[in-house]
């Protein structure tokens, strides 16, 4: 027998499927070999990767082993300083990656804490205290209010049990629990008769059978799920791997090519391989692991201060590339708490906020009796209480009744001091009711409408007086309710015997007249509405996929403005459907209710076999596999579970969807400033490898060293690129669609703009060597000459892409000057740190010996400073190439 099946079969055929008995349990050496045969009840987590195999795994990059192969060639060749410089590089950059990537992932170590506890358990017909470890399919346990569940369970007996199942098939509310058996296509989220593993007794207590235990359990299966998934790569992180290797290739068959080019010219052997080296090293942008990992930082801090916490770098970038976000409704897009938002009596609906005076809280003067009886009876009728600190305690649905009454000004103490309760019959699933007797004959009945109504043969007038029951206009006030998204309960009063103490069920049986329905849900946060609005604008699509009801759904879904009014899909429809159907069915409908775990992940999967970027949001045990199969993990950080929040890529510290708005926002800048660095660093290594090529090519000494290579794009780039990562928000960035997905890195405007200012750079370096050499004749100074007009050039080159283009002919005197830098200080501060490390380049004797440079007079200085006027027209036509305002993101 399979366990999936288990909330079809009755309680004895399990019971002797699992060769159990429910009176006296298994035997105490039944239950060992049972032990030994399935395991304990706990998961099962794998090894994690060691850290010393996870820091080599850093070194696994086309450019880094290419830089490795560089410093060993230095190596052999002699040039030890040289090869030492270069293998720092690279051990930096693998040192950054393994710090950013060393995160525990410890999700499946938390769903083990799930499992952890003690419990009864009935063996060898004695009851007995055991971990819960110990358990086996057959034991026979006990429950009770408060109890953590420890294993997959079929109900035998209950008593008003109700299970908080939130965290693994996101009802808002706890479940009331059965014990009869269901339909074998019953969603996860009905099946009345099972307790499933990790979840939490709310109210009552039960006897019930074990079913499945450890990895076989419904929360084992996801932990399994997440064990066997590997983490997906993001956007950037695949676009950077096909540029390495697209680099790689390019940078090989240059090196190969100056090679033999400066051998065909006549040159050394040993000149022409240090002119390949210095060529492989300049075209490798070494800085620019170490940029990206600063600008996705400055954006994780940024984020950070917008309620949002990301665990992995790259999901900084992701988030601005993000075409669909599905979200879980309870929380994020809700407020989480219930509320009663209409009323029903004497044949009027009204809205309960129509109700207060000045469309305030407080005192109302009712002038609808029914309606004020129905008030009361949500006071008295129920067990939630008011604490000493005037906080409402109890069931989510009980103490929303207490809010609506006291928000019309009603007091439950005096309520209950005026009709003081002498009986009750608590509610039961199997009845749907619960009643109440108070003072000396009045008696109280709420519950499901369908229970009230069949009891009622009279209703209360706005009198208070009886009159016919009028079943079609109150069955119009639930279709209206339930459109709306509302939970309905019914209320009804009657008379009891006044010499009866107890209340009775023939009592409630029939006989009592209906006083009116309350209505209430989960309301919309007003701030997620907005920023659904955002998301759309953005082109962002926002999908709702929930474990709540259909219509819940559905109706939540209208008010927050997700879909257009279309088809609401069920699980139970959903899991009918093929892999290409659910493909089709998931790019026209936006609205999915009663979702299993399994279907989350389903849904996730089909959307990205369409080529999107999925966030998925979640803060449940049921969410965990969709979270971390999805680009991008959402978690709630407030209310979630632990193992969402250890498989998801980002936090909300304040589990609300317009966090997710702003958050998007912020990668979105990300994206753009890493195009900006992208933009900038390029043409550097480009402008410096393809000079040595063309020194080759023209038998001239090489223009600069391997060494000043290193030095011009470690330092003196790192030192201008880094103030692109803090750039301030385009506010134009949250109205344009996202990146396309498959967009590479290197877009053809950008490739555009590199070569521009490439071949540009080409020009400064090669002519300002030449001109050097030949007036000054100094191989040092004429090199030190041409890195350091390059470098020049670049100072107004940054200027020119960063937020500051265009804003310096806006300048009108000295206050405008101020706020332009307090909103982006990193660009002064970057120049005058770029002047100070060329100046140390250039003019320090130490720098002079290490780097073989030499010092600048005011004259060559002034000849270096030339390219500088030159580079303004050049970045004008580099900027029409390759827009980077953020309107063509």
């Amino acid at each position: 027998m399979h366990q999936a099946q288990a909330h079809a079969l009755s309680s004895e055929a399990l019971i002797r499927s699992l060769g159990s008995d429910q009176d006296c349990g298994l035997s105490e050496l039944e239950a060992r070999a049972r032990l030994l045969s399935h395991g304990a009840n706990t998961l099962q987590v794998q090894s994690r990767t060691p850290a010393w195999l996870h820091f080599l795994q850093q070194f696994n990059s086309p450019l880094l082993i290419t830089l490795l192969a560089v410093a060993l060639m230095k190596m052999l060749l002699g040039e030890a300083t040289d090869a030492l410089v270069i293998s720092s590089v690279t051990l930096i950059n693998a040192v950054i990656g393994f710090v950013q990537e060393r995160r525990a992932e410890s999700a499946i170590a938390a769903l083990a804490q799930v499992l952890r506890s003690d419990v009864e358990v009935v063996r060898d017909g004695s009851l007995q205290n055991l971990p819960s470890d110990q358990l086996v399919p057959g034991d026979v346990i006990q429950l009770e209010a408060g109890q953590r569940i420890p294993a997959d369970l079929r109900l035998l007996t209950q008593r008003n049990l109700e299970v908080d199942e939130s965290m693994l098939t996101g009802e808002s509310l706890p479940v009331r629990k059965g014990t009869a058996a269901v339909a074998p296509d019953t969603p996860l989220a009905e099946r009345r008769p099972i307790a499933y593993a990790g979840t939490h007794v709310t109210a009552g207590e039960a006897c019930a059978l074990v079913i499945a235990t450890g990895n076989d359990t419904e929360v084992g299966q996801i932990s399994s799920s997440l064990q066997q998934r590997s983490q997906l790569t993001t956007p950037l992180t695949r676009q950077f791997v096909r540029f390495s290797h697209t680099l790689l290739k390019a940078v090989l068959v240059l090196a190969a090519l100056t090679l033999m080019v400066g051998l065909g010219r006549g040159k050394g052997l040993e000149e022409m391989v240090d002119g390949a080296i210095a060529l492989a090293v300049g075209a490798i942008p070494e800085e620019l692991p170490a940029i990206v990992t600063i600008t996705l930082a400055i954006g994780v801090k940024r984020m950070a201060r917008r309620r949002a916490i990301i665990r992995k770098l790259p999901a900084v970038e992701t988030l601005g590339s993000t075409t669909v976000i599905c979200s879980d409704k309870t929380g994020t897009l809700t407020q989480n708490r219930m509320t009663v938002k209409h009323l029903y009596a004497g044949g009027t609906l009204v809205a309960l906020e129509d109700l207060w005076p000045g469309n305030e809280r407080g005192s109302a003067d009712l002038q609808n009796m029914a309606l004020e009886e129905t008030l009361v009876a949500g006071l008295l009728c129920s067990n939630a209480r008011v604490d000493d600190g005037n906080t409402l305690v109890g069931d989510p649905t009980e103490t929303a009744l207490l809010a609506a009454a006291h928000s019309l000004g009603m007091d439950q103490g005096a309520a209950r001091t005026r009709y003081p309760r002498r009986d009750a019959i608590p509610f039961e699933s199997e009845q749907q009711f619960m009643a109440t007797l108070h003072g000396r004959e009045r008696i109280l009945l709420k519950g499901s409408v369908e229970a009230v109504l069949a009891r009622c043969s009279r209703q209360l007038n706005t009198e208070g007086q009886p009159e016919a029951l009028n079943r079609a206009a109150i069955d119009r006030a639930v279709s209206t309710m339930a459109m709306a998204g509302e939970r309905v309960l019914a209320f009804a009063i009657g008379k009891a015997d006044r010499s009866q103490r107890q209340l009775r069920h023939q009592d409630v049986m029939a006989n009592l007249d209906f006083i009116g329905l309350q209505g209430m849900q989960d309301p919309p946060r007003p701030e997620a509405i907005q920023a659904v609005a955002t998301c759309r604008a953005a082109g962002i699509r926002v999908k709702l996929i929930t474990g709540d009801h259909r219509e819940t759904a559905a109706a939540i879904a209208r008010q927050i403005g997700i879909g257009s009014g279309g088809d609401t899909i069920d699980g139970r429809q959903l899991a009918a459907m093929d892999e290409a159907t659910i493909a089709r069915v998931v790019q026209r409908v936006d609205v999915f209710a009663r979702i299993a775990p399994a279907q989350k992940l389903a849904l996730v999967e089909a959307l990205q076999s369409h080529g999107e970027v999925v966030a998925m949001t979640g803060d449940g045990v049921n969410d965990a596999p969709a979270l971390r199969q999805a680009d991008i993990g959402i978690a709630m950080g407030a209310g979630g579970t632990e193992v969402a929040r250890d498989a998801a890529d980002m936090l909300l510290t304040d589990d609300n969807f317009a966090t997710i708005e702003a958050a998007v926002e912020e990668g979105r800048t990300v994206a753009l400033n890493l195009h900006k660095t992208l933009a900038f660093v390029l043409p550097v290594s480009g402008g410096a490898s393809m000079t040595i090529l063309l020194g080759a090519a023209l038998g001239t000494a090489l223009p600069v060293t391997a060494l000043q290579v290193l030095w011009l794009n470690m330092v003196c780039s790192l030192t201008m690129s880094i103030a692109l990562a803090f750039e301030p928000r385009c506010a134009a960035l949250m109205k344009q669609p996202p990146r396309p997905p498959g967009q590479p890195l290197l877009s053809q405007g950008l490739i555009q703009r590199v070569l521009v200012v490439s071949a540009f750079n080409w020009t400064v370096v090669f002519g300002l060597f030449l001109w050097s050499e030949q007036h000054l004749g100094d191989l040092a100074l004429a090199r030190t000459m041409a890195v350091q007009g390059l470098v020049l050039a670049h100072l107004v080159y940054l200027v020119c892409i960063s937020h500051w283009r265009g804003s310096l002919g806006q300048w009108r005197g000295s206050l405008g000057r101020w706020r332009q830098i307090a909103m982006a200080p990193a660009v002064p501060l970057g120049i005058l740190a770029t002047v100070a490390v060329q100046t140390l380049f250039s003019q320090s004797s130490w720098m002079n010996r290490f780097l073989g440079t030499s010092p600048l007079s005011f004259g060559s200085l002034m000849i270096c400073a030339l390219p500088m006027v030159l580079m303004v027209p050049v970045a004008s036509l580099a900027e029409r190439l390759d827009p980077s305002d953020g309107t063509a993101f």
